[in-house]
């Protein structure tokens, strides 16, 4: 029984931004590939999920990174599966470098998702025997992302979802999200680069559906996202930190 799952991948070109460094959005694609396949080695492949019309979605993550991986660069996922707690499943992850120094680290929380009903399942409903890791973690599960009422918010572009970000699933693909936040910063903030990214998915979002990005007024260490419909229904809420970890 496989614990923990391990994959290399090489940053090419179209993986990378104009700084040279992996793009988030790609990271984050790689990073649900990793679990993806962990999970399928596991004896529940994807098909098997899509058989029971089941799927796996990713409502919270939190990833602290020391540098992000670049061009050129093999770096390493290490992934594990943790015990579900209610609806919750809790899957953890480092990253290093081709030097094998840790350059990251994330805590993510997934749901279970019945694909007729669009409806949320109860670990207990999963039809298969998935062994936890239970000698290994990050830490506890990730808090969702709540921006406090007092940080104001101005709207940055109205973003609509159109076929190139939608998944297999119906909907806009997690990983493209990242794409959504990073377009709300100034090229100054770009420049500065991140060391933290934590978002809450609240509402799936489909084809046609628009979405207002909002971001808070002042550019500090922390830039808080927000995603709104016209009738002001949370998509999403994300904060990126510049600041340095101690």
């Amino acid at each position: 029984m496989r614990h923990l799952w391990n994959e290399q991948h090489l940053v090419q070109s179209d993986n990378c931004d104009y700084k040279r460094d992996c793009k988030l959005s790609t990271l984050l694609e790689w990073m649900q590939r990793a679990g993806d396949a962990h999970i399928a080695s596991l004896g529940v492949s994807l098909e098997k999920l899509l058989a029971h019309d089941m799927a796996w979605m990713l409502t919270t993550i939190d990833l602290e990174l020391t540098r992000m991986p670049r061009y050129g660069e093999e770096f390493e996922i290490e992934t594990w599966n943790k015990e579900p707690k209610g609806v919750q499943w809790l899957r953890d992850f480092r990253l290093f470098g081709e030097g094998h120094e840790q350059i990251g680290q994330a805590r993510t929380v997934w749901v279970l998702v019945d694909l007729n009903k669009r409806k949320i399942l109860r670990s207990s409903a999963f039809p298969f025997e998935v062994a936890a890791n239970t000698t290994d973690s990050i830490g506890d599960a990730p808090a969702r992302v709540s921006i406090p009422a007092e940080i104001p918010l101005e709207e940055a572009y109205v973003w609509k979802v159109r076929y190139s970000s939608i998944d297999m699933n119906g909907h806009l693909n997690n990983a493209r999200f990242a794409d959504i936040c990073l377009d709300a910063l100034t090229t100054a903030e770009l420049d500065a680069g991140l060391n933290r990214f934590r978002i809450t998915y609240y509402q799936e979002a489909i084809m046609g559906e628009e979405i207002t990005i909002l971001r808070s007024v002042h550019s500090g260490s922390e830039i808080y996202i927000r995603g709104v419909s016209a009738e002001s229904k949370v998509f999403f809420e994300a904060m990126i930190s510049r600041e340095a970890h101690k």
